[in-house]
Parts: C-alpha cells; structure tokens; sequence
C-alpha cells in the first residue's frame, strides 16, 4: 500500500537534490530520494527510530544549504512527520 507522505518525502527530496550546489548534499539527498520512494511502496512502514534517523540527517543537511534547499528539505520533513504520527509504538 502507497504512503503517500512518504512520497511527498522522495519527491522534496528529489527537487533540494537539484537545488543543491554542494555535491555531496546533491548525492545524500537523492540518495534519501531514493530510500523514500522505496519506502512508500514497500509492504510494511519503516518504524519511528528509522524515521527519526532520516529526520537526522535532514537536519544535518539543512545547515549551509540554500533557500531552495531548505524549503524542500522543510516540506519533506513536514511530510516524513505526518506520516510518524500513523507510526503505533514510542
């Protein structure tokens, strides 16, 4: 079953991946891209504590990125915290 947030994710992260000038940012957040895209199509869920280590890493992203950058990365993360909040457990 599609979750749908977590393609919003993938897709945020798709568009910061090409607003980024860095290229290690570009390749870490398609690489994320990548990973959300698998999630939202998988069988199960990831659980909370993979959640808030993707979550991690977006904010370790966000510092030093563009605008650009950071308005994706915020809507990608609105759309990950959505979507933890379905999450049972913690």
């Amino acid at each position: 079953m599609p979750r749908e947030q977590l393609q919003t994710a993938s897709e945020e992260l798709r568009q910061a991946s090409a607003a980024a000038s860095d290229a290690e940012a570009q390749r870490r957040l398609y690489d994320l891209s990548d990973q959300f895209a698998t999630l939202a199509s998988a069988d199960s869920g990831p659980d909370h504590g993979r959640l808030a280590r993707h979550l991690n890493a977006l904010t370790e992203l966000r510092e030093g990125a563009g605008e650009d950058v950071t308005t994706h990365i915020d809507a990608a993360e609105e759309a990950i915290t959505a979507y933890r909040e379905t999450v049972e457990g913690v």
